[in-house]
Formats: structure tokens, sequence, C-alpha cells
């Protein structure tokens, strides 16, 4: 066992000089007791009082014999305190130049001296000083810095105005408990002085840093905001925001707002947001600070991180807004969540970005992630929004979307992607794309839900939309991509053309699932004077036996003078399981607008479900109609049927041709023992015109097994109002690769030829073959118009 021993000698001195005073006081009582006590008068004359008068005398002289033997013990023990005291504070002299030399000791010597004997016990948090003046002691050795126990810290000073000067850091609360500082405000820039050419304006100061709050139950210091700058000839940029301090159990501190520039001056940039723990929700970024002159405006600060290990959720900070200016600052990121507890965890925003006045608008800030990293919890994970692209003569694009994942049972639900900014003079911003959402856990049910991709913003362009978000599990749940933002509109007369719808999110099921799989729809084209064209729709992956569907195109944009724009095409799909009977349909394409019809999408299987290629968008109405898109392939290699989609019609033309007619689909069985059928495609019909439009051919057919198989018919030609009608298209061939086969291949019909001076040839009827043993019947030709 290990005894500490600590001796002063001034106390000692001060103890053994008490200790002789007290001596002589009980001396003077025992010597005042002792006539009265050892001489007890007897009570009256018999023999009882007697006997009891001598008893009590008796203990008297005893008494007083112990006193004074007690009394020669008490002289020995304070003269041996007093020669004790001498020695160590002879010791203690002889020390003092060592302890002189050593700074470490020195400093131990006098830590432990106030800890021991302190003169501010009546100061809030004093009471348990002690921690505070032992992490002071060790901080030479530690290189940390010391913080009471108790207590709120104090709040930073703020800087002069008219100096420039930083405001000072806010004080940290107490490690257990205790509200962190708020950090000072900067000190405003000097003007400056005038004169033939004016002095340059000094920067404004930057905003103090908060405190950090205690573990419990306290807030952390807020950051300052940094200060505006000078005025003058020269560059009088606004002060940075200051950062918020870290927050435990109650809220973090919110970052500063960046000071306004001067003159040539850019605006401060906001201050983070201070990080959350423990169920405390990450604070907002500081908003960067505008340019009233001709500089940037500022950035806006991130949002602070947030974690948690409990019940209680973790929410990420918002990002500041950028500043506005001759060219906007971009806002500030969202803060991430994360999550090992069983609470809600979500991203937080992106700030939007600035107004440039003649210049760049800010881009939007990327939204927060959100990560759920439990197994055991049932909670959300949502991430940010992306922040909206500021405006100006050519706009700033929105930010992305968060990122959401979890491990958990919860759905995971990526962010929206910002909309684009508005552009005065040229394009508009770019919507931003929508997050994606996963599931890595294969145990997990939770569903994944990806975000919607942002608008594209208005100009005498429109910018494109943003894409949707993909989704992906490999455990047991749904997935939904997000859909595609829709393409801007253009507001110019000479030339302007919408902007592109965006593609709709990817989802993929990796785990033998019985859940469902949905693509995201492509958003529409912008309208103009040419329009934009439609997002494609997303594929759709599908390695379970649930059901599956990809994403529709996106229509195509209206066009107030020129073409209209095309449809986008539909998702493909791909269902991987052959444990699979899901009947699955390709991604419808969308519909051009004068333009021509978004292709339909292609499907495969493994499985023994029938599968259908996916519809072609028809062609949009115009001076010249616009043409159908080719209708989606399909293909298995399990035994179900294989249908290919139809090819989308050829829209009328308000004063020329018309449009063509989309080909068919295709559609293939590759298995040998299959017996399947498979059906080609119909082509699409001919738009009517002044000449009439082409029918669309039929679709090919194949297959290795031993079902049917039946090339696609060919579209009817369009009708000529004073020209000629167009021609039918060609039926769909047909061929039979197997030896065994005893099943007949057909060739597809060809079209009829539409009306017209003159009228349109029939389409050729499809030609088919076999390696079997059964029939091969070509098809018949379509009539002249």
């Amino acid at each position: 066992m290990t005894s500490y021993v600590i001796a002063t000698p001034e106390a000692l001195a001060t103890a053994s000089s008490d200790l002789a005073g007290l001596q002589e006081t009980i001396k003077a009582a025992y010597a005042a007791a002792a006539p009265s006590t050892t001489s007890v008068v007897v009570a009256a004359q018999d023999e009882v009082s007697a006997a009891i008068a001598k008893l009590f005398g008796g203990f008297a002289e005893d008494f007083q014999a112990l006193s004074a033997e007690a009394g020669q013990f008490h002289t020995a023990f304070v003269e041996a305190l007093g020669l004790g005291g001498n020695s160590y504070a002879a010791t203690e002299a002889a020390s003092v130049p060592i302890l002189g030399n050593v700074p470490y000791l020195a400093s131990i010597e006098t830590s432990i001296e106030n800890i021991l004997n302190p003169s501010d016990w009546t100061t809030v948090g004093t009471w348990f000083s002690p921690v505070l003046r032992i992490t002071t002691l060790l901080a030479p050795l530690t290189g940390k810095t010391p913080r009471a126990a108790f207590g709120n810290g104090a709040n930073g000073a703020n800087g002069a105005a008219g100096t420039g000067a930083a405001g000072g850091n806010g004080g940290n609360g107490g490690w257990i408990w205790g509200n962190g500082g708020n950090g000072g405000n900067g000190g405003s820039g000097a003007d400056g002085v005038a004169g033939v050419n004016g002095g340059a304006g000094q920067n404004g100061g930057s905003g103090g840093s908060g405190g950090l709050g205690g573990q419990f139950f306290s807030h952390a210091g807020s950051g300052g905001n940094g200060a505006a700058g000078g005025n003058g000839v020269g560059n009088g940029s606004g002060g940075n925001g200051g950062n918020g301090g870290t927050g435990y159990w109650t809220s973090a501190g919110v970052g500063g707002n960046g000071g306004s520039g001067a003159g040539t001056g850019n605006g401060g940039n906001g201050g983070t947001g201070g990080a959350g723990f423990a169920g405390v929700t990450g604070g907002d970024g500081g908003n960067g600070g505008d340019a009233t002159g001709t500089g940037n405006g500022g950035n806006g600060g991130s949002g602070g991180y947030a974690t948690s290990s409990i019940s209680a959720a973790a929410v990420g900070g918002n990002g500041g807004n950028g500043g506005n200016g001759t060219s906007g600052g971009a806002g500030g990121n969202g803060g991430t969540g994360f999550m090992n507890g069983t609470g809600t965890v979500a991203g937080g925003a992106g700030g939007n970005g600035g107004t440039g006045s003649t210049g760049v608008g800010g881009t939007g800030g990327d939204g927060g992630w959100a990560n759920e990293l439990s197994g055991s919890s049932s909670a959300a994970a949502i991430a940010g929004n992306g922040g909206n692209g500021g405006n100006g003569a050519v706009a700033g694009a929105g930010g992305a979307g968060g990122v959401a994942g979890t491990n958990g049972a919860g759905t995971a639900t990526g962010g929206a992607g910002g909309n684009g900014g508005t552009a005065s003079s040229t394009v508009g911003g770019a919507g931003g794309a929508g997050g994606a959402a996963t599931v890595p856990n294969s145990a997990s049910s939770a569903a994944a839900v990806g975000g919607n991709g942002g608008k594209g913003g208005d100009g005498i362009f429109g910018g494109a939309g943003g894409a949707g978000g993909s989704a992906g599990t490999n455990g047991s749940g749904t997935v939904t991509g997000g859909a595609g933002g829709d393409g801007g509109n253009a507001s110019g007369t000479s030339g302007g053309g919408g902007g592109a719808g965006g593609a709709g999110g990817f989802v993929s099921i990796n785990n033998a699932s019985s859940a469902a799989a949905v693509g995201g729809n492509g958003g529409n084209g912008g309208n103009g004077t040419f329009g934009g064209i439609g997002g494609a729709g997303g594929a759709a992956n599908q390695a379970g036996t649930g059901s599956v569907t990809a994403g529709s195109g996106g229509n195509g944009g209206t066009a107030t003078t020129g073409v209209g724009g095309a449809g986008g095409a539909g998702g493909a799909t791909a269902i991987r399981s052959s444990q699979s009977t899901f009947n699955g349909v390709g991604g419808t394409g969308g519909a051009g607008t004068g333009g021509v019809g978004g292709a339909g999408g292609a499907i495969s299987t493994a499985g023994n479900g029938n599968v259908t290629g996916g519809a072609a968008g028809v062609g949009g109405g115009g001076y010249n109609g616009g043409n159908g898109g080719v209708g989606g392939a399909a293909s298995s290699s399990g035994i179900g049927n294989a249908t290919g989609g139809a090819g989308g019609d050829g829209a009328s033309g308000t004063g020329g041709a018309g449009g063509a007619g989309g080909a068919g689909g295709t559609a293939a069985i590759s298995t040998s023992t299959s017996v399947g059928s498979a059906i080609g495609g119909n082509g699409g019909s001919g738009g009517d015109g002044t000449f009439g439009g082409y029918g669309g051919a039929g679709g090919a057919v194949s297959t290795a097994g031993v079902g049917n198989i039946t090339g696609g018919t060919g579209g009817d030609g369009g009708t000529g109002s004073s020209n000629s009608g167009g021609a039918g298209g060609a039926g769909g061939t047909a061929a039979i690769t197997s030896t065994f086969s005893a099943a007949t291949a057909a060739g597809g019909d060809g079209g009829n030829g539409g009306g017209g001076t003159p009228g349109g040839a029939g389409g050729a009827g499809g030609g088919a073959s076999t390696a079997g043993i059964g029939n091969a019947v070509a098809g018949t030709n379509g009539n002249h118009g």
C-alpha cells in the first residue's frame, strides 16, 4: 500500500502555536477545579454520606493525576510538531532553486496549493474547480485545453469597430455540464482614407468560434458573425463567420454569418455548424456575406454533422445560403447524420446558391448523407435535399440530394436534387441529381427510395433536369428509383431550346427476394423554340422473384416555331432469377412533341414468365410530323413467351410530310428446351400529310427452342393529301434454329400502302426459315395504296 503525505511548514508552525495555547487554557481549568473536586463536603453526619464523599474525592484525585500525565505528553507532542515544521521549512528553502529551474515542478506546487486553498469558492463551478486546476496542471503534458467540470463558458469578446479585429472564441462549458460561450463578432473594417485615390478599405474581422458544450444537458456556443469590410478603392472583404461549437445532449452551435464586402471586396464565408453528439442536431451553417459593391458573395457554411448511438435521433445541420454579389456564393453542404443506435437519422439540407447580378449564380449545396449502421434499428434514414441554384446571367446548378443507407429495417430515402437557377441572358441552371438509396445488409427488409432529380432552370435556353436517384438492396425490401427532373423552359424568341429532362433512377434487387423493383420515370423536356428531349426511364434489375417495372421515358418539350422535343426511351428490364414466373414488360417510350417518339424499353428474363418489349412513343405533331419510336426488344432464356414491343405511330404533318412509323421490337428465345412462342412487335403506322409517312417494319423473331414463332406485321403507310402516299412497312422475318423443332416459323405480313397521288406501295411479307422438321411460311405482301 502506498501513502502520500503533504506538509506545509507554515501550517505546521501555526498548528504548533495553537496547540501550545490550548494546553495553557486546559491547565488553568484543571487548577480552578481541583479544590472543589478533591475535597468533597459530607452531605450529612451519617456513615452513608461519608462513604459517598470519600468515593467522589478519590475519583477527583485520580483525574488530577491522569491530567498531569496527559499534560506531559501534550508538551512533548507540541515540541515535536514544532521541530518537524522547522525541518520541513529548512528543506523547502533548500529546494526552491531546484523547483525554480523546473517549470513543470513549480506549476505542480502552485496548482496543488490552489487545489487545497482556493480563493474563489463563491464562483459558479468552483466547487468542482479542482478538476479545472488538475487539467491545467497537466496541460503542458497533455496538450489539451483545461476545462472545469461544471459552469458556463464566457462569450467571446467582439472585435472593435473599425479595426478589422477578429472576434474572440467563446469559452468552453464545463465538461460535465455547462453551456459553451458564443463567439464574438468580428470588428468592422476601417474605411479607406479620402484623397486623390482613396485608400483601400480594411477587411472585416472574422467571427470567433463558439465554445464546446458540456457532456450533459448543455448547449454549445454559436459562432460569431463576420464583420463588414470597410469602404475604399481597394478590397474591403467581409470577415468569415465563426464555427459553431460542438454540442452534447442539447443543441450544437450554429455557424456565424459572413460579413458583407464593400467596394471590390467579397462577402465573407459562413461558418461551419457545430457537430452534435448523443441525439443533438448538428448546427446550421452560417450564410455567406453579400458583396455590396462589385465583389462576389461569400459561400455558405456547411451544416454540422450529427452522430448518435442511442434511441435519440441524429440530424445533420442545414447548409448556409450563399451570399449575393456580382457572382453568387455557393450554398453550404448539409451535415451528415450517423446513427449506430435505434433512432431516426437524417442529413441536413444544402443551402441555396446566391444571386449573381451580372455573373454566375451560386451552386446549391449538396444535401447531407444519412447513414444507419445498426442492423437492429427500424427507424428511417432520410438524406437531405440539395439546395437550389442561384439566379444570374448564367444560372447556378442545383445541389445533389444526399445519399441514404441503412443496415436496419427502416426505409432509406435519398434526398431530392435542388432546382437550377433562372438565367437572365444564357442557359438556366441544371437541376441537381437525386440522391441514391442503398441497403447493403442481406438480412434487412428495408425499402430503398431514390430521390427525385431537380428541375432545370429557365433561361434563354432551358437548363437540363437532374437525374433521379438510384435505389438498390442486398436484402428483401422494395426499391424505387427517383424520377428525373423536368427540363427548364426557354424564354428566348430566337433559337432558344428547352432543357432536356433528367433520366429516371436505376433500381436493383440483388437477393432472392419477392419484393418489387420500380425504376424512376424520366423527366419531360422543356418548352422553347425547340422542345427539349425527354429523359430516359430508369432501368430495373431483379435477382429475385418479385415484380419488376422499368421507368417510362419522359415526353419531349413543346416547340413554338421549331421542332418539338423527342420522347425519352423507356427503361430496360432484366429478370435474372431462373425461379421467377413474373410476366414483365419493358418501359414505355415517351411521346415526341413534334419530335421522334421514344424507343420502348428492352426486356430479358432467365425465368419462366412471359416478357414483352416496351411500347414506343408516338411521334409529335408539327409542320412535319414526328416519327414514331422503335418498339422494345424481348428475349428469354427460360421457357416463357417473348413478344417484341409495338413501334410508335408517326404523327401527322400540319403543312408537310407525315412522320414515319417506328419499327416493331424483335423477339428471341435462346433455350433449346423452351416451348414458348416468339412474336415480333408490329410496326407503327405512317402519319398523314402532304406526303404520307412510311409504315414501320415488323419485328424479326428467332428461337432455339421448339415453339412456334411469328414475325411482326408491317405498319400501314400514311395518306398523302397532295402527293404520294406512304409505303407500307415490311413484315418481320422468322427463323427456327433447332434441328429438333417441329414448330412453324411464320413471317410477318407487310403493311398496306397509303393513299395519295400516287398511292404508296405495300410492304413486303417477311421471310421464314427452319432448321427443324416444321413448316416455314412467308408473310403476305401488303396492298398498294
